[in-house]
């Protein structure tokens, strides 16, 4: 059985030593001169551990729209720019995007990714090669896909499940304004006879939530209720515009909300009632949206905004740096049924090593305070996902390529 042990890593305000094995972490402190024998020992002198990043929803792939189309409202960028883009993409170019995606995530310190986006197969690819986790989406979007589309749709559901202990399927309808009661309601059958994740875009815009009402005569929320998809399989991303029965709704099912704050501002279509959301008792985690419309994946930054978002429209001392933190990393480690995101023992190892003597993490009055507002990527030493190194010293293999790649994908799509 392979083993790892951080030596001398700073934990919880003291320095100790921590066993990885069998991918979780055995024993935090406390270990025997046995726990050494036939163990990988990392000199951790210097270095504290802090949970990583887990992003709640994303489009992977969209690293290659990086600023492609800026500054317009959602439909607009969307409709006009976006879709024909993406109408050019083939399966190879999906790789592409996806890795420098992946890249990127590590390289700030995100060791998971809610994908939904097309040619999942490419995604699933490139996360078990490059060592993270994802929960990768089937996505149903009617009119941009043929029928027989759909159908395949539900048979790769049904033909592939849990495909490794890192990479899972999710049944992913793109909003209920891109998928009818009938397919809507299929999916959420698929998802729990299967027992996946549904995910899907919720109340993102007052035009969404007002055009739903017209045409149903509820909200978004009101709708996934009456279709019955509401439950603890269910995570819905964006939330902008819930009221309080929404959030009743959401909090009582035990359903899960992903926050996108950076894109929902640059797309200017709000922001979320994060003080109320809270105080129902909902499940809330957050996530970056696609880097078309943010336009990065640094869940460090996310983290941080929707901290500073609750305190400017409540008071100060709403969502503290402990409880952001755990909106990032455990809140969505949760909402997808991870055993991670804490540095536990029992939990799975994923973790983040970060250089204490990084200037935004001194003077040290409290880590986890520095973390959440003063440091960025640049304190991150290294990345452990399922006990393995994914970055090492600041180091992804192959990284140079990936970029070189991606680079040129881009400007041949463009």
């Amino acid at each position: 059985m392979a083993k790892t042990i951080l030596k001398s890593v700073f934990h919880q305000g003291n320095f100790c030593d921590i066993l990885i094995s069998n991918k979780r972490f055995a024993k935090i402190g406390g270990l025997t001169p046995k726990d050494y024998e036939k163990a990988k020992v990392v000199d951790c002198n210097g270095l504290a551990i802090l949970p990583p990043f887990y992003n709640g929803h994303c489009h992977a792939a969209m690293t290659l729209l990086r600023g492609y189309a800026d500054d317009m409202p959602l439909q607009e960028w969307l409709q006009n720019h976006i879709w024909p883009f993406e109408g050019k993409m083939k399966p190879k170019d999906i790789e592409i995007g996806s890795r420098l995606a992946i890249l990127e995530m590590i390289k700030s310190g995100t060791v998971f990714f809610a994908d939904m986006y097309w040619h999942r197969e490419q995604t699933m690819k490139v996360v078990k090669e490059m060592g993270i986790r994802a929960t990768i989406g089937v996505t149903f979007a009617e009119g941009l896909v043929p029928q027989e589309a759909i159908e395949n749709n539900f048979k790769f559901l049904r033909d592939h499940k849990f495909e490794s202990d890192r990479v899972a399927l999710a049944v992913m309808p793109h909003s209920p304004y891109m998928v009818g009661e009938k397919l809507f309601k299929r999916c959420a059958q698929v998802a729990r006879e299967e027992e996946m994740i549904l995910h899907t875009h919720l109340a993102e815009t007052k035009k969404e939530v007002a055009d739903c009402k017209k045409q149903y005569g509820c909200t978004p929320v009101e709708l996934m209720d009456r279709y019955g998809v509401l439950g603890g399989n269910f995570v819905a991303a964006h939330c902008v515009h819930m009221n309080q029965d929404d959030m009743a709704m959401m909090a009582e099912s035990c359903s899960a909300a992903i926050l996108n704050p950076c894109s929902n501002l640059k797309l200017c279509s709000g922001i979320p009632k994060i003080p109320k959301m809270l105080e129902s008792g909902m499940l809330v985690g957050i996530g970056t949206d696609g880097a078309s419309s943010n336009n990065n994946l640094d869940m460090h930054e996310e983290m941080k905004l929707t901290s500073l978002l609750t305190k400017v429209s409540s008071s100060a001392e709403k969502l503290p740096a402990g409880e952001v933190l755990k909106m990032a990393t455990s809140n969505v480690a949760i909402a997808y049924g991870i055993p991670a995101g804490v540095i536990a023992e029992g939990f799975l190892a994923d973790a983040l090593l970060v250089d204490l003597k990084n200037e935004r993490l001194n003077p040290c009055h409290n880590l986890v305070s520095n973390w959440v507002y003063a440091a960025d990527s640049s304190s991150i030493h290294s990345v452990l996902c399922n006990g393995q190194f994914v970055m090492e010293n600041h180091h992804v293999d192959g990284e140079e390529d990936i970029v070189r790649e991606a680079e040129l994908c881009a400007k041949r799509l463009a």
